[in-house]
C-alpha cells in the first residue's frame, strides 16, 4: 500500500463510490388533521393506503403514517394543538401530488368509495411551466409539452391534494410492467427447469447398491444448490473369470468387483451439474476397461472430459476397483481430497493423490495404487464440501474433526455412518450451505 496517498473527503471534485455515498431519501410528507384516527379511516378505506407505522413518541404523542400502494412516500398524520401555528394549515392545499397511470380509473375507484373531488379529470396537452403551476408544484423535465390529466381532491379535513398522469409516466409504467411480467415468466420458466434438472440429476446417482460378501458401503450426497457438480457412483463390474497377470493365475469365478467413484467438479449449480452429466456418461460408456486397465480408462476419460468442455474446467476424481474376493482395492485419486482408511488397531492410512486433475493436461499419465482392506477396517472417501465447511468464525471443519466423528461413530453401519458424519458437518456449519457435501463410506465385514 502506498502510505503517502493523500485522504479524500467528500466536497466540491472529490469522487466516491456509490457504496461510500451517504444514503438519501424521502421520508414523509405531513398533513395536518383534526382527529388521527378518523383521518386513518379515510386514506386506508378510502384511498386504500396502508398503515407504515403505528406508535407512541416518549412524549406521548403518536406517530401514525401511511403509504400508498407503492410505499414509496410515507404521509405523516399530525394532529397540532389548537393553539399552534400548524392547526391554522389544516384544510390547505397540500402541494402533494398523487401520480397515477389513469387519473380516469383512479377517480372512478375513489369516488365510488366516498372521495370527495373539487375538479374531476381534465385532459390537457400543457408546457413544463403550467405543469409545476396546475398539479400543486410538480417538477418534471421529461419533455417542453406533455399529454396529461389532472384532478383535485380533499380529505376529511379538507386538505386538498393533486391527482395527475403524464402520457410519459403512463408509458414507462407500461414498458415497467411488461417488463416485471416477462421477468416472472423467464423466473417461472427457471424454476421449472430447475425443477427438472434436479430430478434428473438425483437419477444420475445409484439407484441400488450392488450386494458385496465382504463390505458394507454407502453413499451421500447433500448438495448446496437444487442442482451441483458432486458425483458419486458404484459401478458394478460383476462376477468376472479373468487372469490375475501379476500372480499368473485364474482367479475364481465367485470374484465380484465393484468401482467406487466420488468427483468433485468444477463449478456450481446448472454448469457443475453439466459437467458432472458429462463426467458421469464418459466413465459409464467405458469402466468396464477398469477390470484390466484403469490407468487407460482413466486417460480416455480425461481426453474426452478435456474435449468436451471449456479450459477452465476440470474435475477431481478418485476411482477404485475392490475385488470382493481378495479383499484389494486399486484405486487412482486425481487431484481429490486424501481418501482416509481407518484400520481396526484405530490407526490411519492416508490415499493421497496419484495423478493429476481431470480435464486439464492432454498429455496425462494414470498411476494407481493398491491397498488390501482387512475385517474391520473403514475407508472414507469425502469432497472438500466436507471438510472445508466453515463455522461463523470461519473455522474450517477440517480433517480432524472427520477423523474425530468417524472414530465417535465408526460402529454404525456405513449408511448411519454417513448421516452422522454429515449431521456433525451441517451442524458445525449451520448458516447456508455452499459447497456439495458428499462421501461414501466402505466397512470391511
Amino acid at each position: 500500500m502506498n502510505s503517502d496517498r493523500p485522504s479524500e473527503r467528500p466536497g466540491r471534485g472529490a469522487t466516491q463510490s456509490q457504496s461510500e455515498r451517504a444514503y438519501l431519501g424521502l421520508h414523509s410528507v405531513r398533513v395536518y388533521v383534526r382527529d388521527q384516527e378518523r383521518s386513518l379511516r379515510f386514506y386506508r378505506d378510502q384511498l386504500g393506503f396502508s398503515v407504515a407505522f403505528d406508535a407512541r413518541l416518549q412524549s406521548g404523542e403518536r406517530w401514525l403514517a401511511v403509504a400508498p400502494p407503492d410505499g414509496t412516500t410515507l404521509l405523516s398524520l399530525v394532529a397540532p394543538h389548537a393553539d399552534s401555528p400548524e392547526h391554522k394549515l389544516i384544510g390547505r392545499s397540500t402541494h402533494t401530488v398523487f401520480i397515477t397511470d389513469d387519473v380516469a380509473a383512479k377517480f372512478q375507484e375513489w369516488v365510488t368509495r366516498g372521495v370527495r373531488f373539487q375538479v374531476p379529470p381534465r385532459l390537457r396537452r400543457i408546457k413544463y411551466d403550467q405543469a409545476t403551476t396546475d398539479a400543486s408544484g410538480i417538477l418534471g423535465q421529461s419533455s417542453p409539452v406533455w399529454g396529461a390529466a389532472f384532478a383535485t381532491f380533499r380529505d376529511v379535513d379538507g386538505n386538498s391534494f393533486a391527482l395527475v398522469s403524464f402520457d410519459e409516466v403512463t408509458r414507462a409504467l407500461e414498458a415497467q410492467r411488461r417488463s416485471e411480467a416477462e421477468k416472472l415468466e423467464a423466473e417461472r420458466r427457471n424454476a421449472q427447469e430447475i425443477e427438472i434438472a434436479t430430478r434428473v440429476q438425483a437419477n444420475l446417482f445409484p439407484q441400488t447398491l450392488p450386494p458385496l460378501a465382504t463390505m458394507d458401503y454407502a453413499g451421500v450426497c447433500i448438495q448446496a444448490r437444487q442442482v451441483g457438480g458432486d458425483y458419486y457412483d458404484f459401478l458394478d463390474l460383476g462376477s468376472l473369470h479373468r487372469l490375475d497377470r501379476g500372480a499368473g493365475r485364474d482367479l475364481p469365478a465367485a470374484a465380484w468387483h465393484l468401482a467406487f467413484v466420488l468427483a468433485d467438479v468444477s463449478g456450481k449449480g446448472i454448469a457443475g451439474a453439466l459437467l458432472m452429466a458429462n463426467l458421469q456418461a464418459n466413465l459409464r460408456s467405458r469402466y468396464a476397461l477398469a477390470l484390466d486397465d484403469l490407468p487407460r480408462l482413466l486417460c480416455s476419460v480425461n481426453q474426452l472430459f478435456l474435449e468436451n468442455t471449456r479450459d477452465s474446467s476440470f474435475a477431481t476424481l478418485f476411482f477404485a476397483v475392490y475385488d470382493d474376493h481378495s479383499r484389494e482395492f486399486e484405486y487412482a485419486n486425481c487431484g481429490h481430497n486424501t481418501a482416509l482408511l481407518f484400520r481396526s488397531d484405530d490407526s490411519i492410512e492416508r490415499l493421497t493423490s496419484t495423478s493429476t486433475v481431470i480435464g486439464v493436461f492432454a498429455d496425462w499419465e494414470c498411476v494407481t495404487q493398491r491397498v488390501t482392506l482387512l475385517q474391520g477396517d473403514v475407508l472414507v472417501i469425502y469432497t472438500d464440501g466436507v471438510v472445508e465447511s466453515f463455522d461463523g468464525s470461519g473455522n474450517e471443519f477440517g480433517e480432524q474433526r472427520l477423523i474425530d466423528s468417524l472414530r465417535r461413530h465408526r460402529h454404525m453401519p456405513s449408511h448411519s455412518l454417513a448421516n452422522a458424519i454429515v449431521d456433525e458437518v451441517r451442524r458445525f456449519s449451520p448458516h447456508e450451505q455452499h459447497d456439495d457435501i458428499t462421501l461414501i463410506i466402505a466397512k470391511s465385514r
